[in-house]
């Protein structure tokens, strides 16, 4: 069962059951999760748009916890004349909004 020096089989046996163990791969990974959402386009355009709602909703809170984030801590520099009057701004819209 073991190649020789060229890496081929040599006698017949040998890849009969080398085509054989190759066979029953291709077999499980057919059964495999990943490929049967593939086999059917339903399945595959409900986990796409789930994914895609997953993927936005994520965006859009972790880009909110940012820029207040952000902003408090723009706000902490009132002492410079430029950024604190426009933090202090944007502070108090932010306060205002709540």
């Amino acid at each position: 069962m073991q190649p020789d020096e060229n890496g081929k089989f040599a006698d017949l046996e040998a890849q009969t059951q080398a085509l054989n163990r190759l066979t029953q791969e291709v077999e499980r990974l057919n059964t495999h999760r990943f490929v049967t959402m593939h086999n059917s386009p339903l399945r595959l355009i409900l986990y796409q748009f789930f994914r895609g709602l997953a993927f936005g909703l994520g965006t859009a809170l972790g880009a909110t916890i940012l820029v207040s984030l952000l902003a408090w801590w723009v706000a902490q520099f009132e002492f410079i004349p430029i950024i604190g009057d426009w933090a202090v701004r944007i502070v108090e819209e932010i306060e205002k909004a709540k």
